[in-house]
């Protein structure tokens, strides 16, 4: 059983490595005047909830399958993060620029609009909630979710101050999208170890 500060540690950690994107999803909406703020606070937090949703209900594959083989899919944010640590190194930072042009197809909808977005924006999320969220209790789950809401909140907050403090924005994209895959490793490794998994890959080898 995960410590309860541990377990706040871990809800952060999930959320930020995933998210980050998010912010600059975020501050595209927020600086197309056409968009109110509740529109883009509400989508973000209707496409949050789906994706929650739907990991805790693919999560329940752990009713099923042992847990050391469901924690398996730990190696998923494992790969994702090193494709992302290799793709940092590889491609130009993304700016609001051309994020502006990727949302230009997403105007009419406005609230639904921001959730699609954000959901399409967050589609790893997935293999990454997963395996983490199939090895905690229904409490825990809760926990994670009540920290997810906050951390919506906090996302909108931050992404509208960039827009009104744009000088803001540049040690995040500077330095975000290196850090970011780094702890989706270190999540990955932490969901093998804390479901038994390789004990059972050292069975194999």
């Amino acid at each position: 059983m995960t410590s309860f500060f541990a377990l706040l540690g871990i809800a952060i950690l999930l959320f930020a490595s995933t998210n980050l994107d998010d912010v600059f999803v975020l501050v595209g909406f927020f600086a197309d005047r056409r968009y109110h703020a509740r529109e883009i606070v509400g989508g973000q937090f209707v496409g949050i909830a789906s994706l929650f949703g739907v990991c805790v209900g693919a999560s329940l594959l752990s009713i099923v399958i042992s847990l050391p083989y469901v924690g398996l899919l730990g190696s998923a944010p494992i790969l994702i993060g090193g494709v992302k640590l290799w793709n940092s190194f590889h491609e130009q930072d993304r700016n609001e620029a051309s994020l502006g042009s990727h949302l230009d197809g997403h105007r009419d909808g406005k609230l639904a609009s921001v959730a699609v977005v954000t959901v399409a924006n967050g589609a790893d999320n997935i293999a990454v909630y997963m395996p983490s969220f199939a090895i905690r209790s229904s409490g825990e789950l809760v926990v994670i979710a009540l920290v997810f809401a906050v951390m919506t909140a906090l996302w909108c907050f931050v992404a509208h101050v960039i827009v009104d403090y744009p000088t803001l924005g540049a040690p995040i994209r500077h330095y975000g999208h290196r850090i970011a895959p780094v702890v989706l490793i270190c999540l990955g490794l932490l969901t093998l170890y804390q479901a038994g998994s390789f004990g059972l890959l050292l069975k194999h080898y």
